[in-house]
């Protein structure tokens, strides 16, 4: 449920917009707060929280988790205004809601940990983590589903299974792990951490937003200061953590070369792949449903059908690849997953804006595939590697690492795509406009936003119409002939004017993420042999027990 509602908004943004009285075109930071918000309390508190599991009992504080997370999810259906203020009421209730998910997402991979032995944690972690994959698809069926009847039960849905994890959880959840009592928490670390990523995070999330005439806000003097100022706070963190006593982030765990490889194979895949499933919704909503006889109002609900292959490969690989690398190691796994999950984006990167759907589902289904052979080795792979003690501040540093570079690769694709978009947009419009007879809107489309255009196909609705409707442009329509306005407001004109230069700008994405997924591929490799700590630990122990004999002497 917590995976859910981390992709529930991207399907249901046009109903609960409409539910509040707010034009996201024209409010487009809340728009960029209420889809990033929850992803940015998350990835900022995780490894605080993970550590505080180590001092005060993982199970405690999940349970803890479950409770804030359905407060959150009552308080988001209760939103009581509409317009700005209910926009800002949303976010808020959005960072509770990430709240509690910190506290499940930083514990869980620990508490499964805890509870299995090292020959059978691949298993339990990859059934974990399709969980959370199927959350991640399924939201986007439950979001379109739930917004056709009310925008407000996109967030109900999430209140009876909290009420009933809550109550579950504190029933059945019993303490396995080992507690570090009387320690002190790092106040300075998690000062510096929590406030230097939460200003990188913010930086880059304003950083896709127009600014003094610009089609981005790269050039903003607070995006500047934030991207700054959060990077000098990150640079500082490590040496204040070498001089406290009892550090939130256990620098000494990188010394483990399974520890440090696998986290960084995991960052690189999340860098590469974090932001395909949005620009894969946005071409399927924005072009391809479109040019296939599916309404604008229904594409929300369809893309999230047809991203179902994509959980299926995960769903038979995940759990499969973990139970063999408990027996073979994780190290071929994983590599092999980030080979596939590389050729899949190339694969992706050859397909017209029209495309076939087979091929497209098959490319989907093995992406799956990589991604469940990978996820579920590397994840058992790194919480095999550190000790017993540590397993929550293990499991908040990498769901920290991957939640950030998910954040990362989202606004690394929007902005390759928006830049190109930029440039080629208003032109390619402008053509379109003359060919179909309607040459005298050229001028008026000349200074259209490519982020507006961008998001009106990811919200699932056609600009062109909203533009024509404007009252300023009454008389120049007039003179239009009516099945020239007709064919501009359908459901062919716009994907196909604006496909060419996003499908560029796409291709351009996706072979960053072959070559991001190549490279994790090598981090991967470079994980060595099979490393399991407690294993380690007694050949360790078992050597100081055996005496030192002196050789006979003649």
């Amino acid at each position: 449920m917590a995976s859910i509602n981390g992709s529930v908004t991207l399907i249901s943004l046009p109903a609960i917009f409409r539910g509040i009285n707010i034009d996201p075109l024209t409010s487009f930071q809340y728009l960029l707060w209420i889809l990033f918000g929850y992803s940015i309390v998350t990835a900022t508190l995780l490894v605080a929280f993970g550590r505080i599991s180590d001092m005060y009992g993982r199970v405690r504080l999940y349970n803890l988790g479950f409770a804030i997370f359905t407060a959150g999810s009552i308080m988001l259906y209760l939103t009581p205004n509409i317009g700005d203020t209910g926009a800002l009421e949303l976010i808020i209730f959005r960072i509770i809601q990430g709240l509690g998910a910190a506290f499940l997402f930083a514990n869980s991979a620990a508490i499964i940990t805890d509870a299995f032995s090292p020959n059978e944690r691949g298993k339990a972690l990859g059934i974990n983590q399709v969980s959370a994959l199927a959350g991640s698809l399924l939201g986007l069926i439950v979001g379109g589903v739930l917004a056709t009847i009310d925008w407000r039960d996109v967030f109900l849905v999430s209140v009876p299974v909290g009420i009933f994890g809550t109550v579950w959880s504190y029933w059945k959840l019993k303490e396995l792990g080992r507690i570090q009592r009387n320690q002190k928490v790092d106040i300075f670390g998690n000062t510096t951490f929590g406030a230097g990523l939460t200003l990188i995070l913010i930086g880059v999330t304003y950083g896709l937003i127009s600014y003094n005439g610009a089609t981005m806000g790269w050039s903003d003097p607070w995006v500047i200061a934030a991207l700054g100022v959060g990077a000098a706070l990150l640079i500082a963190f490590p040496f204040i953590e070498l001089r406290v006593p009892q550090p939130m982030f256990r620098l000494e765990l990188f010394k483990t070369r399974m520890f440090s490889a696998a986290n960084l194979a995991g960052f690189l895949s999340s860098v590469g792949r974090g932001g395909v499933m949005i620009m894969l919704i946005i071409l399927l909503q924005g072009i391809w449903l479109p040019l296939h006889g599916y309404s604008y109002t229904s594409t929300p609900f369809w893309a999230g059908i047809y991203m179902l292959p994509m959980m299926g490969g995960f769903i038979v690989m995940g759990p499969l690849s973990g139970m063999l690398s408990d027996k073979y190691g994780a190290r071929g796994f994983a590599t092999l997953g980030m080979v596939i999950a590389g050729a899949t984006f190339i694969g992706l990167a050859s397909l017209p804006y029209d495309f076939q759907y087979l091929p497209f589902a098959l490319i989907l289904f093995l992406m799956g595939i990589g991604s469940g052979m990978f996820a579920a080795p590397n994840t058992a792979s790194i919480m095999n590697s550190v000790p017993q003690e540590h397993r929550g501040a293990a499991s908040g540093m990498r769901a920290t690492l991957q939640n950030t570079a998910t954040t990362i690769s989202t606004a690394l694709f929007f902005t390759i795509i928006i830049e190109s978009l930029s440039s080629s947009l208003p032109t390619a419009i402008g053509n379109a406009l003359t060919k179909a007879g309607a040459g005298s809107l050229a001028s008026v489309f000349s200074n259209i936003s490519p982020t507006g255009a961008l998001f009106a196909a990811f919200l699932g609705s056609n600009p062109i119409g909203s533009i024509l409707s404007t009252p300023q442009l009454a008389s120049i329509v007039a003179q239009i002939p009516k099945n020239v306005i007709v064919y501009l407001e359908g459901n062919v004109f716009f994907p196909t004017t604006i496909a060419p230069p996003f499908m560029s700008a796409l291709q351009l994405s996706f072979y960053i993420g072959a070559a991001l997924s190549l490279i994790a591929a090598i981090a991967s490799l470079l994980r060595g042999q099979r490393y399991i700590h407690e294993f380690e630990e007694a050949k360790r122990k078992e050597k100081e027990r055996i005496p030192v004999i002196a050789p006979a002497t003649a």
